[in-house]
């Protein structure tokens, strides 16, 4: 079923598509004017002894077919994005309080639980997670076994590594990997929910967690 939001997003961006539409028409034919305008004038006052052949006409013709067809293809790939852009946005708007994977290297600690990821090029024969706090101090390190390629997650209890309960709050985490003892590059992953949805210039972005405009294309998994 269509929701009303649904709905009245498509009909702005009909509207949307109808009105550069419309201003693609006006724009086309001014400039048609001016230029008939123009060559009548140049017509009526060009020298009798040397008058304009017919190649030069079709030439001028030819120039006005060309950047009136460049006008047209401009106004619709603008009126594209802008349509593109809207259904961007009400995509967006259904992951909203859903959480969501995102590069960064945060993760909060809430009721002794927290949860966050990394994605890998290619298989590993293990990941290390080692989590600090605010001052840099190590608090914990988890040891993964062998990994696939793609994504993976992990989860921390909250303990440290001498298994005493830490402080709920933020705290930063790096990722290592490795693969016949060699180091593998690992990139890490925040995990947050989506608070909200902004449309601006740099087009749809979300507000993940303490995270703002977060592009939807980072987005490396929705939970």
């Amino acid at each position: 079923m269509i929701s009303s939001t649904q709905q009245t997003g498509s009909a702005t961006a009909t509207n949307a598509a109808a009105a550069a539409s419309a201003a693609s028409a006006s724009t086309v034919a001014d400039t048609q004017d001016r230029f008939l305008k123009l060559l009548v004038e140049q017509m009526k006052n060009q020298d009798p002894l040397n008058p304009m052949d017919n190649a030069q006409v079709t030439s001028q013709m030819a120039q006005l077919s060309t950047v009136t067809g460049i006008d047209k293809l401009n106004v619709t790939l603008q009126a594209l994005s802008d349509s593109m852009t809207s259904n961007q946005s009400l995509q967006a708007a259904s992951m909203i309080g859903h959480g969501v994977l995102v590069p960064g290297n945060g993760i909060d600690l809430a009721k002794g639980g927290a949860y966050g990821g990394f994605e890998l090029a290619q298989s590993v024969d293990g990941v290390n997670i080692s989590i600090k706090d605010k001052a840099g101090a190590l608090i914990r390190n988890i040891q993964l076994d062998a990994q696939p390629a793609g994504l993976g997650h992990w989860q921390w209890d909250g303990l440290d590594n001498n298994g005493a309960n830490v402080a709920d709050g933020s705290y930063t985490f790096t990722a290592n990997a490795v693969q016949a003892g060699n180091k593998v590059d690992v990139q890490g992953l925040q995990f947050g929910i989506v608070n909200s949805v902004s449309q601006g210039k740099q087009g749809v972005t979300l507000s993940v967690g303490q995270l703002e405009g977060i592009a939807i294309s980072q987005v490396k998994q929705i939970l």
